[in-house]
């Protein structure tokens, strides 16, 4: 069981209705969203009388929940959301480019790669501070001097951060400098971090395990809502299947299956699913015309020299084609690209 509080349901509100739910020994779990408070209910609510928990000051609606996944889904919330992270919204009317380099080198080359991402119409920089490499001989990433470049570049173009947190001790660390957390596809069912994520305050990334069903995705996501967080945007990055042609299996049913499951933005990553340079404007393209919400793209100023993922990062002549592909297509569906910021 849920209880959805209205816009204008105060603290008071529902730490009264939080008072009763636990008064009948049922467990309540409080997420806040932009728009709107949820609170899930956990334990024998057949205590509970709907109607009247209906008639508490600041309750919108109390619905019962067939999926397991009662926060992030449908059934208790209609409308899609929309997050904003800093300002800018990724969400059902626009389409959003989050673009920028795999991994944080360099000051140069962190601040031209973003140049290069607000260059085709970006509105929200990712980088890799931390690396979850399957090789422990690769680059790691540089910690929390990558972090500190890119609290820098912030600063040089506008562009709010999105970046990837490992470790759950290293949560509040990561999020004291950035916009929004990743959680990448290694973490997918990390529990302890995906708790600690929702616990940050903080919008979070949530990119889809490479071999996660539907359902186990959508639960991942469950465990942030459940610790009061429900600015969580789904990524789809491809799956792990059969095929070695590509990195990954970009599942582009994915898009429109979370959506109609779930009222979470849900967006594409192109450049991991592809892993290659000259698939990531084609699976761009697909992922719009699918309905995402926004892509996530690597970007690089000489991926000749890159320290991780150079083989899929666009480079200067591909941007004019990216720009045009955030021009032409969300218009074909309704949605407009989100605004460029300039500073």
């Amino acid at each position: 069981m849920v209880i959805v509080m209205g816009p204008e349901a105060t603290s008071a509100n529902v730490a009264t209705v939080v008072g009763v739910v636990q008064s009948a020994g049922v467990e309540a779990f409080v997420s806040k969203g932009v728009q709107r408070t949820i609170v899930g209910l956990v334990g024998d609510v057949t205590q509970l009388d709907a109607a009247s928990l209906r008639g508490m000051a600041g309750v919108r609606d109390v619905m019962r929940v067939s999926t397991p996944y009662k926060l992030v889904s449908r059934e208790n919330h209609p409308e899609r959301s929309t997050v904003h992270v800093s300002g800018v919204p990724i969400g059902p009317g626009t389409v959003t480019l989050i673009a920028g380099p795999c991994a944080v080198e360099t000051p140069e080359q962190t601040l031209d790669a973003a140049r290069m991402a607000q260059a085709a119409g970006a509105t929200l920089l990712r980088g890799g501070a931390y690396k979850p490499r399957t090789s422990p001989y690769a680059f790691q990433g540089l910690g929390e001097a990558g972090l500190r470049i890119l609290a820098d570049v912030r600063e040089r173009t506008g562009l709010p951060i999105v970046t990837e947190v490992v470790e759950a001790q290293d949560v509040p660390l990561v999020a004291s400098y950035v916009d929004m957390l990743q959680v990448g596809t290694r973490n997918a069912q990390n529990f302890g971090l995906l708790q600690a994520v929702g616990a940050a305050g903080k919008p979070v990334l949530l990119k889809r395990g490479m071999s996660s069903t539907m359902e186990e995705w959508l639960m991942a996501a469950e465990y942030i809502a459940q610790r009061g967080n429900l600015d969580v945007v789904l990524c789809e990055r491809g799956i792990r299947t059969f095929e070695t042609a590509t990195r990954n299996t970009l599942d582009v049913s994915a898009v429109p299956v979370a959506q109609r499951l779930s009222h979470l933005p849900v967006i594409v990553d192109p450049s991991h699913s592809g892993g290659r340079r000259d698939l990531v404007l084609p699976l761009s393209r697909a992922a719009i015309a699918a309905g995402a919400d926004g892509v996530i793209i690597d970007v690089h100023p000489r991926p000749e020299q890159a320290l991780c993922d150079g083989p899929q990062a666009l480079v200067d002549t591909d941007l004019g084609e990216l720009a045009q592909v955030m021009r032409d297509f969300p218009p074909l569906l309704g949605k407009t690209a989100a605004a460029a910021l300039t500073v």
